[in-house]
């Protein structure tokens, strides 16, 4: 099937482009003008760019007969394409879902709403490991079969290693360079949730980043809002930028709201937690439906983290001052750090890209070439994906068509689930699976899989 998209202004800044020309599409790949097409899309007024990567999100749950929960209004992946997003990184912050190659290996046998890569979850595999007390060091043995197993998932696909600092406090640095050493000098991405937010992210991002620097691969200090997002911003960018003196393929990834998510049996909840963001417990929403609508108190919460702690949380406690400053930053990728439960949980998941699209470029912040970029061509650069991220002949026929005029986020913490406006046309593989906010295709998705893969999948 060869398609031809024209009177489209083309946006790639991979090559530098922004003009009106035609883009053709021939299967799965993009191409050099052919002279026919099977079918012609006017995109007259429209913006025509790569599809977004979002480089830091969390799965879809796999349910109990081995199929992914992917295929409905409520799955997180269903959410990436309604952004526009065409390749998912998940597997992030240490934590997996299911075994993250063999998630690889379901997505390429049952197909996805979107491309999918994985990282290995170092927390994952400490858990396989029997280290099961997070605040508790793993043993040698340990260490060693957790790094055994890392390497293999690499091996098998998995584009990097991820890991949840601040969810496995009995972590150390010795535990970390074992478990990352399979990456070692490969060119594979480590991300880190780092140890500590707030009045302690400076400790804790040079306790990532000087370890990090051991291992002669790209690194990623994930969702940078959430854990310098309470007036720490400027002096944790100057921070980044020392380091990235030593090592220019160190990067971070930002979303852009004033509030965070993750479970209330976390570590972020420790005692502490209310003195650390100087709050009460009403900045807490529990996403759960028989608290919906409602603000914590403090018996809800002890009683909710005791009984159900892997209940999904927003917690209003970040300043927008912040956040927007993250964006200023040459280094700072756009990624939603998506994550639902039933459909539950936090509106970035739904409008992560086109808030970006709308609220900074409208305002100036970031100039309409530079937010594309920060969602296409940098984060396939760190991954190593040279066929994603770029519009150029030969790569990856993954299209987003959106109109600039009308794109805007409309989802709420109140409903979440709230599609964009905007996004008109987006291609996976050259299949059109998303048309005017209604899902054509929710399995023309398949595995993106690392450059060291010994499997199928793309690359």
């Amino acid at each position: 099937m060869i398609t031809l998209i024209q009177n489209g202004t083309v946006v790639d800044p991979a090559s530098g482009v922004h003009e009106v020309r035609d883009l053709w599409l021939d299967g799965n790949r993009i191409v050099e003008a052919v002279g026919r097409a099977d079918q012609v899309i006017d995109a007259s007024g429209k913006i025509v760019c790569p599809g977004f990567l979002d480089i830091h999100m969390h799965e879809d749950p796999v349910d109990a007969e081995g199929r992914l929960e992917a295929y409905d209004e409520k799955s997180v992946f269903a959410c990436m394409l309604h952004m526009g997003v065409t390749t998912a990184v998940a597997g992030n912050c240490g934590e997996n879902k299911f075994h993250p190659a063999d998630y690889l290996d379901l997505v390429d046998r049952d197909g996805a709403p979107v491309n999918v890569a994985m990282l290995a979850g170092h927390g994952f595999f400490r858990h396989e490991a029997g280290c099961l007390d997070r605040y508790a060091p793993a043993t040698a043995a340990q260490r060693g079969r957790m790094a055994a197993e890392i390497r293999e998932a690499l091996q098998r696909g998995c584009i990097g290693v991820s890991f949840g600092i601040r969810y496995e406090p009995g972590m150390d640095t010795r535990e970390f360079l074992e478990a990352a050493a399979p990456v070692r000098g490969t060119g594979k991405l480590v991300a880190a949730h780092v140890r500590d937010d707030a009045a302690q992210i400076f400790s804790a991002t040079r306790e990532f980043l000087d370890a990090g620097l051991q291992l002669d691969t790209p690194l990623q200090v994930s969702h940078i809002g959430s854990m310098a997002g309470f007036g720490q911003m400027a002096q944790f960018l100057e921070l980044i930028d020392s380091y990235r003196k030593l090592r220019p393929d160190i990067f971070c990834d930002c979303y852009p709201y004033d509030a965070f998510s993750t479970g209330l049996g976390s570590a972020t909840y420790d005692d502490g937690w209310l003195e650390r963001y100087d709050c009460d417990y009403s900045v807490l929403e529990l996403c759960l439906p028989e608290y919906f609508g409602q603000r914590c108190t403090e018996e809800l919460f002890r009683r909710v983290r005791r009984e159900q702690p892997d209940c999904k949380t927003v917690c209003h406690v970040m300043r927008q001052e912040d956040v927007d400053l993250a964006y200023r930053h040459e280094a700072v990728m756009v990624a939603s750090d998506a994550t639902l439960d039933r459909g539950m949980g936090h509106p970035r998941a739904c409008g992560t890209f086109p808030r970006v699209l709308s609220r900074y470029v409208r305002s100036g912040v970031l100039t309409l070439d530079d937010a594309i970029r920060r969602m296409t061509i940098l984060p396939a650069a760190q991954l190593g994906l040279t066929q994603k991220g770029r519009l150029s002949a030969g790569a990856d026929a993954d299209v987003v068509i959106f109109d600039p005029e009308k794109l805007i986020d409309r989802a709420t913490f109140a409903d979440p689930l709230i599609p964009p406006a905007g996004i008109e046309l987006v291609f996976v593989g050259g299949k059109p699976v998303l048309r005017d906010g209604v899902i054509l295709d929710r399995r023309a998705g398949r595995s993106v899989r690392g450059s060291l893969c010994t499997q199928g999948g793309q690359t």
